[in-house]
């Protein structure tokens, strides 16, 4: 029986495919300065948060696979920090069209990657813009700070956050992560993190950002608890999917 854990929304569990016990949240982190991570994204289903996600360009989110089932319709929320401020600018584009990586694997969760193409071209301003993506493909050092950001819980089993949140993490080295996952971990398509804080439910799909470059994306964790320290947290890791993202983007008119 897997023992992953996907960051999902609790509230959203009945329109899912697999069950599991989830959390939510970004834990032991500290509110975003409003607008200092532009390039966030909140992926919404009905009106409702669902996920994160990241501008890559002026009209493409990445965001994790098992975010979507295929007849869900999503809407992107771009320039936005408190979700329920309606005056604060930001601005919804609905999704023209899904592009989950043709090799996911729901049951194992490998290549956990999704584009999202808007229906507009967003507008590049103070509180919108994109992230850069790695250059090559390649692992970050073991040790190495980044962050992750989010509007999930502050607890396990708590409610949302309305604001956005961050906090930083640390890489772990591969091998660390192989023998607290086991099978459930590639270490050529994910990167393992641990630290004071850290993601859970509906930070799915967001960015694990190094050196002000995306690495990284939300994907899975512990079963039981956010922020475990028996299982760290997992994200796809962005570098060995360059190709597809390039070809994608560059292939979709």
């Amino acid at each position: 029986m897997t023992i992953i854990c996907l960051l999902l929304l609790a509230t959203l569990l009945p329109i899912l495919t697999f069950t599991a016990h989830v959390n939510v949240g970004i834990v032991n982190g500290k509110e975003v300065k409003p607008h200092s991570r532009p390039y966030m994204v909140s992926v919404q289903y009905n009106g409702q948060h669902k996920c994160g996600g990241f501008l890559i360009s002026n009209e493409f989110v990445l965001t994790a696979a098992h975010c979507r089932n295929k007849s869900q319709i999503f809407t992107a929320v771009v320039g936005a920090h408190d979700l329920r401020n309606k005056s604060e600018n930001s601005v919804r584009f609905k999704v023209n069209s899904y592009h989950e990586h043709p090799n996911y694997n729901n049951k194992t969760y490998h290549n956990d990657i999704m584009l999202l193409r808007l229906e507009k071209k967003v507008t590049q301003n103070n509180n919108v813009d994109w992230i850069s993506l790695p250059k090559t493909e390649g692992d970050i050092e073991a040790g190495s700070v980044c962050s992750v950001a989010g509007w999930g819980a502050l607890k396990t089993n708590g409610t949302l956050s309305p604001t956005l949140m961050e906090t930083n993490v640390k890489i772990m080295q591969n091998k660390k992560c192989e023998n607290k996952w086991g099978k459930e971990f590639s270490a050529s398509k994910m990167i393992c993190v641990y630290g004071d804080g850290g993601s859970c439910a509906g930070d799915s799909g967001g960015p694990l950002v190094y050196e002000y470059t995306a690495v990284g994306v939300t994907s899975f964790g512990d079963i039981k608890q956010c922020n475990s320290l028996k299982y760290p947290e997992v994200y796809t890791k962005i570098s060995a999917f360059l190709p597809w993202i390039h070809n994608t983007t560059g292939n979709v008119n």
